[in-house]
C-alpha cells in the first residue's frame, strides 16, 4: 500500500473522476480546468447541476469561474496565506473534524494551532488581497461539506515554495476529516498523458519504481536482486540541478526523451546555454523539438498510436495502449530504443516485449502486484491492487493510513522570490490555453487548431492598459531580468490589477524567456514558473 505523503509526493489523486459528480462541493485552486482538464471539468459542471458548490482560487478569471459560487482572486504566490486563513476560520469556529482528529492524524498540536493564529482573515486579506469575507465563507462552506473535494494542478506546485502549499492542501484536508472517503479528497490533476505512469515506474532521482528510496539499502537491495546488477546508494540530481551543472561543466552529457526543455523550463536563455555546454546531447522524440535542434543525436521514437504498453491516468488508472499503426521511416519505440543502448553500454535486457517489463513492475511494486496484460484487456485498473482478485481502489485511505496516522505540518508563509517594484511592476504568471498543448510541439501542427490560436500573446488588465494608453492588439515588448518577447496585447478582465498572463506554447515569444530558473523550492527543486515581474512597453 502507499501512504498520504507517497500519494501527494507522486501527485496522484486520493479520489476518482466519476465521484467528482457526487461532490457537494469543489475547492479548485491554481487550476485552470476548463482549459487544461476539460474532461473533469465536464464533471465538476455535471457536480454543480446536481446542487453542488464550487470555489475557485485563481488570480485569473478562469472560464470555471463563471459557474463558481465565490471566486477568491489571490495574488500569485500566496496561497499559503489564504489557505491558513481558511484554516483560521474553520479552527476559530470548532468546525474542525475532531474524531477524524483525534483517531486518524498526529500534530494537531499546540505548534500547529498557533501557527495559524497570526493569520486571521483580515491578514489573509491584506497578503492575498481576497476580501475577508469571501475567506471567512469559503472556509465555513469547505468545512460544512459533507463531500468536499479539493482539486489543484500546477498553480499550487510551480513555486518557490510549492511544497508548502501542498502541505496546506493536506491539512486542510486532514483538519476536516475529508480523505478516506468517497467522492471526497485531495485530488492533484497530472498535467500531462501518462506522466502519472512515469513517476509511478522510478521517473524521478530519488525513487525507484513505486515511490521506493534509493537511499533505503533493504529497498536497493531488492532492486539489485531483481536486475541483477550494483546499484548506486545516491539521488540523482533533479531536472533544474542538471541544467546548472551542465552550465558548470560538471555534466557532460545529457539524454532528453519525449521532453522540450527548450521551451517548458524557466529562463529560456539560461537551458539553451546549458544544452550548449554539454559535450554530447541526444534527443529521443517524436518530432524535431527546439530541444532537438540542439542535439548531436537524434533519436526518432513512436508516437502512443504506434506502440504496446500501458499508460496510467491523473486517477491512478492503468489503461492498456494498442498500437494501431506503425511507426514512420526508421522510427522506433522507446522501450526497443532503450534495450538496445543498455545492451550496447554493458547492461543485457532480454525483455521480449513490453508485456514482460510490466509483468517486472507487478513484482517490483506491491500496488500493481495483481494487474496484468489479461485482466487489462476487459478494462483499466487503479493502483493499490495488490492481488490477482483485488478489484482496484477507487478511492484511497478508506480503512486508514498505511503510515498510521495523517501529519500535520506547520507552514510558515514565504512570499514569492520576485514581488513588483518600480523597474519591474508588473506579476508575470503562466500557463495553458485550450486549443494548444504543453509546448506546441504537436498541436501547432494542425492547421485548424493554428486557425483558432494562431500565436503567443499577453493578457493584460483592461484598467492598467487604459492608464497606459495600450489599445487590444497593440504590440508589447515584455521584459524581466532574464530578458524580453514582444507580441500583441489582449485586453482583458481576467487578470487582476498588476498581473499580466502569457501562454507558454508559442517559440516566437516564449514565456519562459522570462521565467525564473534560480528560485527553487528546498525540498523538490521545482522552479518558480508562476511568478516572475517584468515591465510592459509599447513597441
Amino acid at each position: 500500500m502507499v501512504g498520504l505523503a507517497t500519494v501527494f509526493g507522486s501527485g496522484a489523486m486520493t479520489n476518482s473522476i466519476p465521484e467528482i459528480e457526487n461532490n457537494d462541493l469543489l475547492f479548485v485552486i491554481g487550476s485552470n480546468t476548463k482549459e487544461n482538464h476539460p474532461i473533469v471539468a465536464l464533471r465538476m459542471l455535471k457536480a454543480a447541476r446536481k446542487g453542488a458548490k464550487i470555489i475557485v482560487a485563481d488570480p485569473r478569471r478562469v472560464p470555471l469561474v463563471r459557474f463558481a459560487h465565490i471566486w477568491m482572486q489571490q495574488r500569485p504566490g500566496t496561497d499559503v496565506a489564504l489557505l491558513n486563513s481558511m484554516m483560521h476560520v474553520i479552527v476559530k469556529e470548532g468546525l474542525v473534524d475532531k474524531d477524524f482528529i483525534v483517531f486518524r492524524t498526529e500534530g494537531f498540536d499546540e505548534e500547529f494551532l498557533k501557527s495559524l493564529d497570526e493569520f486571521t482573515p483580515e491578514v489573509g486579506e491584506k497578503i492575498t488581497g481576497v476580501p475577508k469575507e469571501k475567506i471567512i465563507e469559503s472556509a465555513r462552506l469547505y468545512a460544512g461539506a459533507s463531500n468536499p473535494g479539493i482539486y489543484y494542478t500546477m498553480g499550487i506546485t510551480q513555486h518557490s515554495h510549492g511544497t508548502d502549499n501542498v502541505f496546506c492542501i493536506a491539512n486542510l484536508g486532514l483538519m476536516t476529516g475529508s480523505l478516506g472517503k468517497e467522492s471526497s479528497g485531495v485530488n492533484p490533476l497530472r498535467g500531462q498523458n501518462n506522466v502519472q505512469g512515469s513517476s509511478d515506474m522510478g521517473c524521478s532521482p530519488n525513487m525507484y519504481p513505486g515511490y521506493q528510496k534509493v537511499t533505503i539499502p533493504a529497498v536497493r537491495e531488492k532492486f539489485e536482486n531483481l536486475w541483477g546488477t550494483k546499484l548506486s546508494d545516491r539521488e540523482g540530481m533533479t531536472a533544474t540541478d542538471m541544467m546548472s551543472a551542465a552550465e558548470a561543466k560538471t555534466l557532460r552529457a545529457m539524454y532528453v526523451m519525449g521532453e522540450n526543455p527548450v521551451l517548458s523550463d524557466p529562463d529560456m536563455q539560461h537551458t539553451v546555454k546549458a544544452f550548449e555546454a554539454l559535450d554530447f546531447l541526444v534527443v529521443q522524440d517524436i518530432f524535431m523539438t527546439e530541444t532537438a535542434e540542439l542535439a548531436d543525436v537524434v533519436l526518432p521514437a513512436a508516437s502512443f498510436a504506434e506502440k504496446n504498453g500501458t499508460f496510467t491516468n491523473t486517477e491512478r488508472r492503468v489503461q492498456r495502449v494498442r498500437r494501431a499503426v506503425s511507426p514512420p521511416g526508421e522510427a522506433r519505440e522507446d522501450l526497443w530504443i532503450i534495450m538496445q543502448l543498455s545492451n550496447r553500454m554493458g547492461y543485457e535486457m532480454k525483455y521480449p516485449g513490453a508485456e514482460s517489463v510490466f509483468q517486472e513492475m507487478g513484482m517490483a511494486w506491491p500496488a500493481m502486484a495483481g494487474m496484468s496484460y489479461s485482466r487489462l484487456n476487459r478494462g483499466g485498473l487503479q493502483w493499490p491492487c495488490p492481488t490477482a482478485d483485488h478489484p482496484g481502489t477507487p478511492y484511497l485511505f478508506k480503512g486508514g493510513f498505511p503510515r498510521g496516522k495523517g501529519r500535520f505540518t506547520v507552514v510558515k508563509y514565504r512570499p514569492p522570490a520576485e514581488e513588483p517594484d518600480e523597474q519591474y511592476p508588473f506579476t508575470l504568471t503562466t500557463g495553458r490555453v485550450l486549443f494548444q498543448y504543453h509546448t506546441g510541439t504537436m498541436t501547432r501542427r494542425v492547421e485548424p487548431i493554428n486557425r483558432v490560436s494562431p500565436g503567443p500573446f499577453i493578457e493584460v488588465n483592461v484598467d492598467d492598459a487604459r492608464e497606459m494608453a495600450i489599445e487590444d492588439g497593440a504590440m508589447l515588448r515584455v521584459t524581466s531580468r532574464r530578458g524580453s518577447i514582444e507580441l500583441r496585447a489582449r485586453l482583458s478582465k481576467r487578470p487582476g490589477r498588476g498581473v499580466v498572463f502569457i501562454p507558454f506554447h508559442f517559440r516566437e515569444a516564449a514565456a519562459n524567456v522570462l521565467t525564473n530558473s534560480k528560485a527553487l523550492d528546498p525540498l523538490c527543486k521545482i522552479p518558480e514558473l508562476k511568478v516572475s515581474t517584468v515591465r510592459i512597453e509599447k513597441v
